[in-house]
Protein backbone atom coordinates (compact mmCIF):
# COMPACT_ATOMS: atom_id res chain seq x y z
CA UNK A 1 0.00 0.00 0.00
CA UNK A 2 1.32 3.62 -0.95
CA UNK A 3 1.11 5.85 1.58
CA UNK A 4 1.27 9.71 1.11
CA UNK A 5 3.44 11.99 3.28
CA UNK A 6 1.08 15.35 3.07
CA UNK A 7 2.99 17.36 5.59
CA UNK A 8 4.59 20.37 3.70
CA UNK A 9 6.71 21.54 6.50
CA UNK A 10 6.88 22.81 10.06
CA UNK A 11 6.44 26.77 10.63
CA UNK A 12 5.82 28.52 13.54
CA UNK A 13 2.70 30.99 13.76
CA UNK A 14 1.71 33.66 16.10
CA UNK A 15 -1.56 31.50 17.27
CA UNK A 16 -4.28 34.50 16.72
CA UNK A 17 -3.40 34.15 12.83
CA UNK A 18 -4.72 31.03 12.54
CA UNK A 19 -8.20 30.62 10.99
CA UNK A 20 -10.33 28.58 13.44
CA UNK A 21 -12.13 25.97 11.20
CA UNK A 22 -16.03 26.20 11.57
CA UNK A 23 -17.17 23.02 11.09
CA UNK A 24 -14.76 22.07 14.29
CA UNK A 25 -17.42 19.84 16.14
CA UNK A 26 -15.51 19.50 19.17
CA UNK A 27 -16.66 21.39 22.38
CA UNK A 28 -13.73 22.17 25.16
CA UNK A 29 -15.55 22.30 29.19
CA UNK A 30 -13.78 24.28 31.86
CA UNK A 31 -11.96 21.67 33.67
CA UNK A 32 -10.23 20.72 30.18
CA UNK A 33 -8.88 24.23 29.52
CA UNK A 34 -7.37 24.26 32.42
CA UNK A 35 -5.92 20.62 32.50
CA UNK A 36 -4.64 21.76 29.40
CA UNK A 37 -3.27 25.31 30.77
CA UNK A 38 -1.55 23.46 33.80
CA UNK A 39 0.65 21.22 30.95
CA UNK A 40 1.43 23.93 29.01
CA UNK A 41 2.89 25.67 32.27
CA UNK A 42 4.46 22.33 33.66
CA UNK A 43 6.22 20.65 30.25
CA UNK A 44 4.65 23.51 27.41
CA UNK A 45 4.17 22.50 23.81
CA UNK A 46 4.80 19.41 22.99
CA UNK A 47 2.76 18.40 20.39
CA UNK A 48 2.19 20.74 16.98
CA UNK A 49 -1.13 21.97 15.32
CA UNK A 50 -2.54 20.97 11.78
CA UNK A 51 -3.31 23.30 9.57
CA UNK A 52 -4.01 23.64 5.63
CA UNK A 53 -2.94 26.39 3.81
CA UNK A 54 -5.88 28.41 2.22
CA UNK A 55 -6.01 30.10 -1.57
CA UNK A 56 -5.29 33.37 0.20
CA UNK A 57 -2.16 32.21 2.05
CA UNK A 58 -3.69 31.80 5.10
CA UNK A 59 -3.93 28.83 7.67
CA UNK A 60 -7.01 27.02 8.73
CA UNK A 61 -6.65 25.17 11.85
CA UNK A 62 -7.81 21.22 11.74
CA UNK A 63 -6.30 20.16 14.82
CA UNK A 64 -4.89 22.04 18.16
CA UNK A 65 -8.06 24.55 18.54
CA UNK A 66 -7.84 24.89 22.01
CA UNK A 67 -4.21 25.30 22.38
CA UNK A 68 -4.36 28.26 19.59
CA UNK A 69 -7.25 29.84 21.64
CA UNK A 70 -5.42 29.08 25.24
CA UNK A 71 -1.86 30.97 23.96
CA UNK A 72 -3.33 33.44 20.88
CA UNK A 73 0.18 35.83 21.35
CA UNK A 74 2.53 32.83 21.18
CA UNK A 75 4.44 31.47 17.71
CA UNK A 76 2.85 27.95 18.07
CA UNK A 77 4.48 25.19 16.31
CA UNK A 78 2.03 24.65 13.37
CA UNK A 79 2.22 21.49 10.51
CA UNK A 80 1.34 22.66 7.14
CA UNK A 81 -0.81 19.98 5.28
CA UNK A 82 -0.98 19.74 1.72
CA UNK A 83 -4.72 18.40 1.91
CA UNK A 84 -7.37 20.24 0.05
CA UNK A 85 -10.99 21.40 2.37
CA UNK A 86 -12.61 17.75 1.79
CA UNK A 87 -9.83 15.87 2.97
CA UNK A 88 -9.56 18.47 5.75
CA UNK A 89 -12.82 17.41 6.96
CA UNK A 90 -12.01 13.97 6.81
CA UNK A 91 -9.15 14.53 9.02
CA UNK A 92 -11.48 16.85 11.35
CA UNK A 93 -13.94 14.15 11.78
CA UNK A 94 -11.56 11.21 12.27
CA UNK A 95 -8.77 12.27 14.25
CA UNK A 96 -10.32 12.20 17.70
CA UNK A 97 -12.47 9.43 17.16
CA UNK A 98 -9.52 7.50 16.06
CA UNK A 99 -7.57 7.71 18.56
CA UNK A 100 -10.37 7.71 20.93
CA UNK A 101 -10.91 3.83 19.77
CA UNK A 102 -7.24 2.77 21.27
CA UNK A 103 -7.39 0.22 24.38
CA UNK A 104 -6.07 0.74 27.37
CA UNK A 105 -4.06 -1.32 30.04
CA UNK A 106 -4.88 0.01 33.64
CA UNK A 107 -2.13 -1.40 35.45
CA UNK A 108 -0.01 0.22 33.38
CA UNK A 109 -1.65 3.47 33.59
CA UNK A 110 -2.33 3.11 37.28
CA UNK A 111 1.71 2.42 37.87
CA UNK A 112 2.49 5.14 35.13
CA UNK A 113 0.43 7.72 37.12
CA UNK A 114 1.71 6.92 40.68
CA UNK A 115 5.14 8.30 39.17
CA UNK A 116 4.31 11.35 38.24
CA UNK A 117 4.38 14.52 40.36
CA UNK A 118 2.44 17.86 39.63
CA UNK A 119 2.25 21.02 41.38
CA UNK A 120 -1.19 21.59 38.92
CA UNK A 121 -4.16 20.55 40.67
CA UNK A 122 -6.17 20.38 37.20
CA UNK A 123 -3.27 18.04 36.31
CA UNK A 124 -3.54 16.22 38.87
CA UNK A 125 -7.58 15.92 38.81
CA UNK A 126 -7.36 15.15 35.07
CA UNK A 127 -5.13 11.88 35.95
CA UNK A 128 -6.90 11.03 38.67
CA UNK A 129 -10.23 11.44 36.52
CA UNK A 130 -9.20 8.80 34.15
CA UNK A 131 -8.54 6.07 37.28
CA UNK A 132 -11.41 6.92 38.60
CA UNK A 133 -13.49 6.42 35.61
CA UNK A 134 -12.53 2.72 34.99
CA UNK A 135 -13.81 1.88 38.56
CA UNK A 136 -16.90 3.84 37.74
CA UNK A 137 -17.27 1.65 34.34
CA UNK A 138 -17.06 -1.41 36.03
CA UNK A 139 -19.60 -0.57 38.62
CA UNK A 140 -22.25 0.88 36.55
CA UNK A 141 -21.89 -2.44 34.10
CA UNK A 142 -22.58 -4.53 37.19
CA UNK A 143 -24.98 -2.82 38.42
CA UNK A 144 -27.01 -3.00 35.09
CA UNK A 145 -26.40 -6.23 35.02
CA UNK A 146 -27.65 -7.08 38.70
CA UNK A 147 -31.09 -4.96 38.31
CA UNK A 148 -34.07 -7.11 38.73
CA UNK A 149 -36.36 -6.14 36.09
CA UNK A 150 -38.22 -9.08 35.33
CA UNK A 151 -41.90 -7.23 34.49
CA UNK A 152 -39.72 -5.69 31.52
CA UNK A 153 -37.91 -8.19 30.36
CA UNK A 154 -37.51 -8.58 26.85
CA UNK A 155 -36.48 -11.89 25.21
CA UNK A 156 -34.71 -11.79 22.22
CA UNK A 157 -34.08 -15.57 20.72
CA UNK A 158 -32.78 -14.32 17.86
CA UNK A 159 -29.39 -16.23 16.45
CA UNK A 160 -27.22 -12.89 16.32
CA UNK A 161 -28.48 -12.45 20.14
CA UNK A 162 -27.88 -15.91 21.19
CA UNK A 163 -24.48 -15.79 19.89
CA UNK A 164 -23.87 -12.44 21.21
CA UNK A 165 -24.95 -14.02 24.59
CA UNK A 166 -22.75 -17.08 24.24
CA UNK A 167 -19.82 -14.32 23.81
CA UNK A 168 -20.44 -12.77 26.41
CA UNK A 169 -21.16 -15.44 29.25
CA UNK A 170 -18.92 -17.69 27.81
CA UNK A 171 -21.63 -20.32 27.76
CA UNK A 172 -24.07 -21.50 24.63
CA UNK A 173 -27.87 -21.95 24.30
CA UNK A 174 -26.72 -26.14 23.76
CA UNK A 175 -24.41 -26.20 27.60
CA UNK A 176 -26.16 -28.19 30.32
CA UNK A 177 -28.10 -26.74 32.74
CA UNK A 178 -25.60 -26.54 35.56
CA UNK A 179 -22.76 -24.58 32.87
CA UNK A 180 -25.32 -22.21 32.16
CA UNK A 181 -26.70 -21.55 35.71
CA UNK A 182 -22.56 -20.65 36.83
CA UNK A 183 -22.31 -17.79 39.04
CA UNK A 184 -20.46 -14.52 37.99
CA UNK A 185 -17.89 -13.32 39.99
CA UNK A 186 -18.17 -9.48 40.15
CA UNK A 187 -15.13 -7.14 41.64
CA UNK A 188 -15.60 -5.79 44.50
CA UNK A 189 -15.07 -1.44 44.81
CA UNK A 190 -14.57 0.01 48.35
CA UNK A 191 -14.92 3.64 48.18
CA UNK A 192 -14.72 6.70 51.65
CA UNK A 193 -16.42 9.87 51.88
CA UNK A 194 -14.44 12.51 53.65
CA UNK A 195 -16.50 15.60 54.58
CA UNK A 196 -14.34 18.84 54.64
CA UNK A 197 -14.78 22.02 56.66
CA UNK A 198 -13.37 24.00 54.05
CA UNK A 199 -12.25 24.46 50.57
CA UNK A 200 -8.59 24.03 51.60
CA UNK A 201 -9.60 21.08 54.33
CA UNK A 202 -10.38 19.17 51.01
CA UNK A 203 -7.26 20.05 49.81
CA UNK A 204 -5.06 18.89 52.50
CA UNK A 205 -6.91 15.65 52.69
CA UNK A 206 -6.70 15.09 49.21
CA UNK A 207 -2.83 16.09 49.09
CA UNK A 208 -2.44 13.66 52.05
CA UNK A 209 -4.12 10.91 50.69
CA UNK A 210 -2.47 10.76 47.38
CA UNK A 211 0.78 11.25 48.36
CA UNK A 212 0.17 7.61 50.31
CA UNK A 213 -0.55 6.52 47.08
CA UNK A 214 -4.74 6.55 46.84
CA UNK A 215 -6.11 6.93 44.25
CA UNK A 216 -8.98 10.35 45.08
CA UNK A 217 -11.67 12.85 43.14
CA UNK A 218 -12.46 16.00 44.26
CA UNK A 219 -16.00 16.40 44.73
CA UNK A 220 -18.68 19.56 45.90
CA UNK A 221 -21.92 18.12 46.72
Amino acid sequence: MFIRDRIKELRRVEARQLIPNSKNWRTHPESQKNALRGLLAEVGFADALLAREMSDGRLQLIDGHLRAETTPDMRVPVLVLDVNEEEADKLLATLDPLAAMAGKNNDMFAELTRSLETENHAVQELLDSVLSKNAEMFSDVFSEMNTENDSAQVIDNSEDTKNHRSVFSGVSENDPPEKNSREVNIPEIFQVVVECESEDHQREIYEKLTAEGHSCRLLNL
